[in-house]
């Protein structure tokens, strides 16, 4: 059985395999681009690009200053990371990941249109006024993260009712395996309503008998091989959004000590911590994990140092941690006090392969 193409809009991927959208600086422009080249559709995710770039300076400035400063920085960065894309990848199929809870939001979905940016997904909060920031652009693709019927209609009905369109398609992630922010309560997350074989039919069901539509549907969380893959089409949806796999490949963006720090997991190394967003994530555990799972984060010294985020309890009542800069120091290699996010399958990697293999091995029947 070959796989089938993916179309999103007017852009048609030659193979129903979008690269997830990883921060800090793991999913940039060579993944991206690597993954378009190779058939697939490739995304940059847009959080915290600017932190460490030459746009910003985090010791100048007084609070104020400093976050406009950074909001600015990330919006250049990211305008240098899809120039680099492209560049890349003249041909091929390139968006953005941004997170509705982020300082800068709309300013970042506009930038990413005014630069080329092919589609738009958006998660980690409601993406209510993403048709708003995106009406001058009706080539662009919109793409909203659920994890069940319930919020997908929630989208469907607002989109519909205000700006008198629907998502051109639709991840649905399964927090019960996704890595890193997950969009359901600690408690919720092994709910029956997340899991894939219920989800997907239920919104299928629901866009077919409610709103007369079909949409294309991306699985999300747990895809590893091309069995997942094709377990995932058999439910009902046209495609799979793959985030850890491809950490371990030669072009994914981030420092060789995380890649290595992913070949070098356990099935038991992979937990469930709190992030001061509010949400739960999953994460590889290291010494800086096991400190936040005892709860014995020392009480930070630091203030925050650059209000990212639109809810952050560091931030407001300097609880638990800065994750703008754990992620941060996670992706300049700092296994010790970092953040790794990750998917259920980490640690399954055996080596550093070539984007162009991984896609081979996915998708050759």
């Amino acid at each position: 059985m070959t796989l089938p193409t993916l179309q999103i809009g007017q852009h048609i991927a030659y193979y129903p395999i979008i690269q997830g959208g990883m921060g800090i600086r793991i999913s940039g422009a060579n993944l991206a681009a690597a993954v378009a080249n190779a058939g697939g559709i490739g995304i940059i995710s847009a959080m915290g690009l600017g932190l460490r770039s030459q746009y910003f300076d985090p010791h100048q400035g007084r609070p104020k200053q400093r976050h406009e400063n950074f909001l600015e920085a990330n919006r250049l960065a990211l305008i240098d990371e899809l120039k680099t894309a492209r560049e890349l990848s003249p041909h091929g199929i390139i968006g953005i990941n941004v997170m509705v809870a982020a300082r800068g939001y709309e300013a970042l979905v506009k930038t990413a249109l005014q630069h080329g940016a092919n589609l738009v997904i958006s998660g980690a909060g409601l993406p209510l006024k993403l048709p708003e920031y995106t009406a001058d652009f009706p080539t662009v693709a919109l793409v909203p993260i659920v994890s069940s019927v319930r919020t997908t209609k929630i989208i469907c009905q607002k989109w519909q009712r205000q700006y008198g369109r629907l998502p051109d398609a639709i991840v649905v992630e399964n927090p019960m395996s996704a890595g890193g922010h997950l969009g359901a309560k600690v408690q919720d997350l092994d709910s029956v309503q997340f899991k894939a074989d219920q989800a997907i039919p239920e919104i299928i069901t629901y866009l077919r008998d409610d709103l007369q539509e079909t949409i294309p549907l991306i699985a999300a969380g747990g895809i590893w091989d091309q069995a997942d893959i094709r377990k995932a089409l058999a439910l009902g949806a046209s495609g799979v959004q793959i985030g850890t796999r491809f950490i371990t490949t030669e072009e994914c963006d981030v420092d060789h000590r995380y890649k290595d720090f992913h070949l070098q997991a356990k099935p038991e190394d992979i937990v469930i911590i709190s992030s001061p967003v509010g949400l739960p994530g999953r994460a590889l555990k290291n010494p800086f994990v096991e400190q936040v799972l005892a709860k014995s984060m020392p009480r930070p010294h630091e203030r925050c140092l650059v209000n990212c985020l639109k809810v952050c309890k560091f931030r407001d009542s300097r609880e638990t941690y800065c994750i703008l800069q754990a992620l941060d120091r996670a992706a300049q290699g700092d296994m010790e006090t970092g953040l790794v996010f990750a998917g259920s399958h980490a640690g399954r990697a055996e080596k550093i392969l070539p984007v162009a293999d991984l896609m081979a091995e996915l998708t050759m029947s």
